[in-house]
């Protein structure tokens, strides 16, 4: 999507540039997509200008904006063409949710807090992004009525792999969230492989708790 240029162009692709690239992040698409996605927009207006720092920020409702860094590392896991239709756990403030639209074909995105889900769905909508359906849920539970799913992203986390996700993950797809405890978690990368789950590990990271069923309980 064409965005006209804003103020804080240069600080986004600073941003790339000096937080992704060099970390060693290669997946092209990915990378164009943070450049284009305006991040400021994303944070309350008093948080602008920390907006592309190198950090986590909150969103009120005790969540968080996570830093670019996870944000596209996380994305580029989950290795996405433009004809995937992706279930995304954790709306929060659609930061990550406006990435993904930039380079699927459809996402459906789960926010358990209605405060956050419709402030989102708000910005989103006018922001053009008309690939993205928002809605108020349980995320454990995943999305029943749109699955199979060729890619799920969670962006909270939890002990474990909810049963619902990997069920509603197609054959060959691939699922990323954070499993642990409630204070420290592994980046998980979750594919379906005839029917069978197989994981791989990239490293360790904190994320608020992943609440539902199949999850932590508050």
């Amino acid at each position: 999507m064409e965005r006209a240029r804003d103020p804080y162009e240069r600080e986004r692709l600073r941003m790339v540039e000096e937080q992704l690239v060099r970390r060693g992040l290669t997946d092209a698409r990915v990378l164009d997509a943070l450049r284009k996605v305006p991040r400021h927009l994303f944070v309350e207006e008093a948080l602008r200008d920390r907006a592309y720092g190198d950090h986590p920020l909150p969103i009120g409702e005790e969540q968080t904006i996570s830093q670019p860094y996870i944000v596209a590392l996380m994305t580029q896991l989950l290795e996405l063409s433009d004809r995937d239709k992706v279930l995304e756990i954790g709306t929060g403030s659609g930061y990550q949710t406006a990435v993904l639209a930039e380079l699927a074909r459809r996402v459906c995105s789960i926010e358990r807090l209605p405060r956050l889900a419709e402030r989102a769905r708000a910005l989103l909508e006018q922001l053009g992004y008309a690939n993205v359906w928002v809605r108020v849920g349980s995320g454990t539970l995943g999305w029943p009525d749109e699955a199979p799913f060729d890619r799920i992203l969670v962006t909270a986390g939890g002990p474990s792999v909810p049963p619902p996700l990997f069920q509603q993950l197609a054959e060959g797809g691939r699922l990323v969230l954070p499993l642990g405890d409630p204070v420290n978690q592994t980046l998980t990368v979750v594919e379906k492989v005839r029917g069978e789950m197989k994981t791989q590990v990239h490293g360790e990271c904190k994320f608020v708790k992943l609440v539902g069923k199949y999850a932590w309980e508050s």
